[in-house]
């Protein structure tokens, strides 16, 4: 009988995004799996690539000779089937290749090369173990260097859990061994050792005694050391009187610094029991649902997660939470970890990729029961799932920027169908989009619109800058502002100011020829950075010195122009000497555990002021903070996209919501030079409903989402005539095929034209239905990829949060 295999190989092109037969060679016959990886010969010149398996059958329907699989990398599947089907998903909703959807959802340490050691588990019998493993304890596993007969056997082996895998990643995530030590079970030998120990051995008397207390335990030979006060020389010697054994064990590693107090559920207000009760209804019968949590901040949406969260747990599902922003992991993963405890995994770029791993095997394991990560995380290998929450869910990060261009929300809702359980959108400042879904009952909406403490939302103030600098020098503070700053500081409470920009200056410029210094690269301005005194592309990252002379006309007026985080900082050690400043900003941020130390920090009252970009203005929970000051409000509504007053308005309301947030009443100050901007008005008064309605109304008139679906189509070249000459073939293929309802934006160059020395050229389809459609945009990619690797670029995509 003849089997064959589905190959997806790894060679991303449009001419190889289907699978291809292979025929399964007799070895491994019944033995290879779907969601395995495998080496084949691909090419007329027979080179070796990996491949994933998606199909086994046992239809030929290939006349000539098929090629055999090379050989096996992996002794059980690396992803599931819900997972690849998901990836089928990806591919066809983002025009992306299968390859590179499947590489999406695995992990790291599965994309690069890396060794698998193979580990001899205790039901293995003797001949086999002797046959395999000789006299050593593991052996590397190189599936080039066994025969197909050796092959056959391991993975029988394997499938009757005889032999254990562990991966070891070459440099980037070897798994991490410790020395552990257990001690001989002769009670009574180690109570005679006391006496043969000479006087004055200090620390062999405390070993031994250590060794008598500690029962049957196996504990690290560092905590050992610590415990009993004594050197590694004393646990060796103790080995060689036969007191211990040692023996270097694998150990995961834990993501999570610190143990965390456990809590206890909260008695729930009216309003958040009706949210648990309707979300855990849908969890107990399995049933897909999606949700919007919409509540007003501090109202209690994380208490509403958790025992949602509980629920799935008691009915032995798992639980999946998404939060937009590294920086609001710490706070809440150290919330649900105090819920869960040991059950928790976390998934985000912040870990290493050995912490990411090992968080991955727990999760695939099924060791890990809830998982709690940024937009990667939707991908966690979970089985069973009884909820998926996604918190803050209109944040725009929660988009990818790169092939696959998915959302995290769709692939959420996916899963949820796939698992037949409740999706919960929760935010205050909901996204147009899901908020029109709930109004076309799409979505279940559930309320929260009172704070938990029943206390009143902050007090907001709009302060027009215009008046400001007509009386005063030219500062980054009001008068208003600076002196509520004062009056919180004198009082020993916290404040929390946003500036939506990073860097010192946004440029510097020659008041004598107005030059201003632009990145080579791209057609932007460079940033100044004092902290390394230097200006920065933050396109880029090119990088050069602060120029002292003009370099167009030798002048030397070389001024500062616009601020930034770090000129804010600078200017508030001026102004409050005394006041101690935290600045979280990229910069700040860079190294590993940077956000969770900035915030501990300020947790722990060792800074007065909390001074940072839009990643301070969500989910951040600090009962002493009293005050929020945001410097400059019209940051994002100069950008000239369509989301550009939604993006302000959340982004105001969600900063103000940290404000006031326990028994002391918060105040709010907003400064700006548009303050009669409708979303800056109701972004005062936290008005969600009537923002939506007016915000509604103008989409609706310039034919804008959620009334119209948008894709973005953009090419890249190295000159000009290239990116635009290309665009406009396609635009021209598109109005052939397009109905007369579609509109057709573009083709224009992009609003930053050139980035890293290529020119970018974009258009925008708005359509309702159009069935040619999806056949158009796989054809452009088909014929992008005939150009030639160093051609035109061409990239789609669907429904983009941003046409920048």
């Amino acid at each position: 009988m003849e089997q064959i295999a589905k190959v997806i190989v790894d060679v991303p092109t449009m001419q190889t995004n289907s699978p291809y037969s292979y025929l399964i060679p007799q070895e491994f016959l019944n033995q290879i799996q779907v969601g395995m990886r495998v080496i084949v010969s691909f090419g007329k010149g027979n080179r070796k690539v990996q491949g994933m398996v998606v199909g086994i059958d046992d239809d030929k329907s290939f006349d000539g000779k098929l090629k055999e699989i090379d050989s096996i990398m992996d002794l059980q599947p690396v992803l599931n089937t819900e997972l690849l089907k998901l990836s089928g998903y990806l591919a066809e909703s983002t025009f992306s290749f299968a390859i590179t959807c499947i590489q999406t959802i695995l992990p790291n340490a599965l994309k690069v090369k890396y060794e698998k050691e193979l580990v001899p588990a205790t039901t293995i019998n003797d001949a086999d173990k002797a046959q395999i493993f000789g006299g050593q304890k593991r052996l590397l596993f190189e599936s080039d260097q066994l025969t197909t007969q050796q092959l056959s056997r391991l993975l029988k082996l394997k499938k009757a859990n005889q032999i254990k895998i562990n991966y070891l990643v070459q440099d980037r995530a070897k798994a991490k061994t410790e020395i552990q030590i257990k001690r001989t079970p002769n009670v009574s030998f180690l109570r005679e050792e006391f006496d043969s120990i000479r006087k004055g051995a200090v620390q062999q008397e405390r070993l031994l005694n250590y060794l008598v207390s500690m029962g049957e335990k196996q504990v690290s030979q560092s905590d050992l050391i610590e415990a009993a006060d004594v050197s590694s020389a004393t646990i060796k010697s103790g080995e060689k009187k036969k007191w211990l054994t040692r023996s270097r064990v694998e150990v995961l590693r834990d993501p999570f610094k610190h143990e965390v107090t456990r809590t206890q559920p909260l008695k729930l207000q009216p309003d958040q029991q009706n949210a648990v009760d309707a979300i855990s209804e849908k969890i107990n019968h399995s049933e897909y649902s999606p949700f919007l949590l919409e509540g007003v901040t501090g109202s209690g949406k994380t208490e509403v997660y958790l025992q949602s969260m509980a629920q799935a747990l008691s009915e032995n599902k798992t639980a999946l939470m998404l939060v937009p922003e590294i920086s609001l992991t710490p706070q809440m993963v150290n919330r649900v970890k105090a819920r869960f405890g040991h059950q928790v995994a976390v998934l985000h770029s912040g870990l290493s990729d050995g912490e990411k791993y090992d968080e991955w095997r727990r999760i695939e394991r099924g060791d890990a029961k809830v998982v709690v990560g940024a937009r990667s995380a939707v991908f966690a290998p979970l089985n069973n799932i009884g909820i998926i929450i996604m918190d803050e869910e209109h944040e725009t990060s929660y988009k990818q920027d790169e092939s696959p261009r998915y959302h995290a929300r769709d692939v959420a809702l996916w899963r949820g169908k796939y698992h037949g359980c409740p999706v919960v959108l929760g935010s205050a400042t909901p996204s147009l989009e899901t908020r029109a879904r709930a109004e076309k009952g799409l979505v279940t909406r559930l309320l929260l619109p009172n704070r938990i403490n029943h206390q009143s939302l902050p007090a907001v103030s709009v302060v027009d800058m215009k008046n400001e600098i007509s009386q005063h020098k030219e500062s980054n503070f009001s008068t208003e502002l600076l002196d509520a700053i004062k009056l919180r500081i004198q009082r020993k409470e916290q404040i929390v100011l946003m500036l939506n920009r990073r860097g010192y200056s946004s440029f510097i410029m020659c008041r004598d020829c107005g030059f201003v210094l632009m990145c080579p690269n791209c057609d932007i301005s460079l940033t100044l950075h004092m902290d390394t005194h230097s200006m920065k592309c933050h396109y880029c990252g090119h990088e050069e010195a602060i120029p002292k002379i003009c370099p167009n006309c030798q002048s030397h007026k070389i001024r500062y122009y616009g601020t930034g985080t770090q000129k804010v900082e600078t200017e508030l050690k001026e102004l409050l000497p005394d006041a101690r400043v935290i600045r979280m900003d990229v910069d700040t941020t860079r190294r590993k555990g940077a956000h969770e130390k900035l915030l501990d920090e300020f947790g722990n009252h060792e800074g007065d002021i909390l001074l940072g970009t839009q990643m301070i203005a969500k989910g951040l929970d600090f009962p002493n903070v009293t005050l929020v000051g945001v410097l400059n409000a019209d940051t994002s509504l100069g950008i000239p996209d369509y989301h550009s007053s939604e993006r302000t308005f959340q982004l105001l309301t969600q900063v103000s919501g940290r404000a006031g947030r326990a028994e002391k009443a918060g105040q709010v100050i907003i400064q700006t030079f548009n303050p009669d901007h409708y979303a800056i008005q109701l972004a005062k008064s936290q008005n969600y409903e009537q923002f939506f309605a007016y915000e509604m109304k103008i989409r609706h008139e310039s034919n804008y989402p959620p009334y119209y679906y948008a894709v973005q189509i953009t090419t890249n070249a190295a000159t000009e005539a290239e990116a635009a000459k290309l665009m406009f073939k396609i635009a021209k293929q598109a109005r052939e095929v397009l109905s007369d309802q579609a509109i057709v934006l573009g083709p224009t160059p992009q609003t930053i034209a050139r980035i890293k020395k290529r020119y970018y050229y974009q258009l925008i389809i708005k359509y309702k239905k159009e069935p040619q459609l999806n056949e158009l945009l796989t054809k452009v990619l088909k014929n992008s990829q005939k150009l030639g690797r160093n051609a035109a670029k061409v990239s789609i995509n669907p429904n983009p949060v941003s046409f920048m």
